[in-house]
């Protein structure tokens, strides 16, 4: 019964959320549905103890991330910043490399520390335009705003600040930068196949004289700045470059050089410099960066207050629901049946702990619906056992780090994921007209990515 509550509530996780109902909401009450069908286990202690313990642990380490990404995604957006950039690169590139320009331009964006959401509003006016100036078919368009706004800038390149290369720092001890010529080589894997993929498909519709179709205007299609409000291309680059340098330096030269044994007290959480570096790294980048882009863009803001304070609340949802999945899987974690799972999970490749970290990532990833979501159930729940595995096996804790990472951003794109959602309601697109060509984008590529990175990783 153990066994069959926590399928069920699986089950149930998957279906109610892609039917639109908050993870807020589902991640407590199906977590209690299993602990009912395990019988025995105390429904108020769990929920307070495990569930709300974990979501707060989760909280206090990466809120941090959350909010600043959101109000410098925020104020990126408002300033004009992140138009500039989009029409700087379609500018360059024209009509004729409009799939590339897409791309470029969110990748550009999301690796600078751009929320995706924020990203997709920012592009979506301009690539819209763009895609119908050069008569490519309106329904490739989301997939290419998700191919360069959650693929290889999410998971892949080093040094992104993305929350999905954040989260597996603390468990294998390590920072943003962790395998970067693998990390590098699945970049490029998803970019370059992920653009060949739609540029074939553009080419096909018009060999069938196929256009860009006929499509009623959205309420994102009005989101246009007059060029004269735009910063010019210099200045709204120079935040975007300053998340990736400070966090680079940072990370290689001024935290190490530091002495922080007080970090050794109880106070403050009895950890070391190792442990905390990389998030400090980040945060320290983004609010310099914030500060930057708010000096460089003073006069454009509309109302810098209205900005700072709709990235803030942005930020909320974005990471109680992660939190929550995260209590989810304290709550799963700690029944008595999950060590039939956990057994099973460490036993399907026995002698390579890496390729049973992807599985376990990837299909949590899928189940949940979130690259972030699931990546932190699977590590919550099986990331001791993983490092352990690996150190005793002589694996790179950078190679364990890339691993998950890139696992987290396969499966988590299937049709139920929110960001995916999001995409299409922007795009006014729907899942039967444009998903065939995220998932390939999105899913297939970024697995063939993975698979690569794998091999070559074991190998070396």
């Amino acid at each position: 019964m153990g066994l069959l509550g926590i399928f069920l509530s699986l089950i149930l996780l998957m279906y109610l959320a892609y039917r639109g109902i908050t993870v807020l909401i589902l991640a407590p009450l199906l977590s209690l549905l299993a602990v009912a069908l395990s019988g025995g286990i105390p429904l108020l202690a769990t929920y307070t103890q495990v569930f709300m313990g974990s979501l707060g642990g989760y909280v206090i380490t990466y809120f941090p991330l959350f909010l600043l990404g959101a109000i410098f995604g925020k104020v990126m957006a408002d300033s004009g910043a992140a138009r500039s950039i989009a029409e700087w690169i379609v500018d360059r590139l024209g009509a004729g490399r409009a799939v590339l320009a897409v791309v470029l331009s969110c990748g550009v964006l999301t690796y600078g520390g751009v929320s995706l959401f924020v990203v997709a509003f920012a592009v979506y006016p301009i690539a819209n335009a763009l895609f119908r100036r050069a008569d490519i078919p309106k329904r490739l368009l989301p997939a290419a705003i998700a191919l360069g706004s959650f693929t290889f800038t999410m998971t892949a390149f080093p040094g992104t600040p993305a929350i999905q290369n954040a989260i597996p720092m603390p468990f294998f001890g390590t920072n943003v930068f962790a395998a970067p010529l693998l990390g590098t080589l699945a970049g490029i894997i998803m970019l370059a196949g992920g653009t060949l993929w739609l540029n074939r498909r553009a080419a096909a519709a018009a060999s069938r004289s196929e256009g860009y179709g006929d499509h009623p205007t959205t309420a994102a299609d009005a989101n246009l700045r007059d060029e004269g409000d735009l910063p010019p291309f210099a200045l709204a680059i120079l935040p975007v470059v300053s998340v990736i340098v400070l966090n680079a330096l940072l990370t290689w030269f001024v935290f190490p050089a530091m002495t922080a044994d007080y970090l050794a007290l109880p106070e403050y959480g009895e950890t070391d410099l190792a442990a905390v570096a990389g998030i400090w790294a980040i945060i320290v980048s983004l609010v310099l960066s914030i500060c930057l882009a708010t000096l460089l863009n003073w006069r454009r803001f509309a109302d810098l207050r209205e900005s700072v304070n709709a990235g803030t609340m942005g930020s909320l949802l974005p990471i109680f629901n992660t939190a929550s999945e995260v209590g989810y899987g304290a709550v799963i974690a700690s029944l008595p049946a999950f060590s039939i799972i956990r057994d099973a999970v460490l036993g399907l490749f026995p002698n390579n702990p890496v390729a049973s970290l992807a599985v376990a990532v990837n299909v949590l990833a899928g189940i949940t619906g979130s690259a972030s979501g699931g990546m932190s159930i699977a590590l919550n729940t099986l990331g001791e056992q993983f490092a352990a595995l690996g150190r005793d096996q002589g694996i790179s804790m950078e190679l364990m780090h890339r691993v998950t990472a890139l696992s987290s951003g396969g499966f988590d794109a299937l049709p139920h994921n929110g960001a995916v959602i999001t995409l299409l309601a922007i795009t006014g697109l729907t899942h039967k007209k444009s998903y065939a060509d995220i998932f390939v984008v999105a899913v297939l590529i970024p697995v063939v990515s993975l698979v690569t990175v794998i091999v070559l990783g074991s190998v070396i």
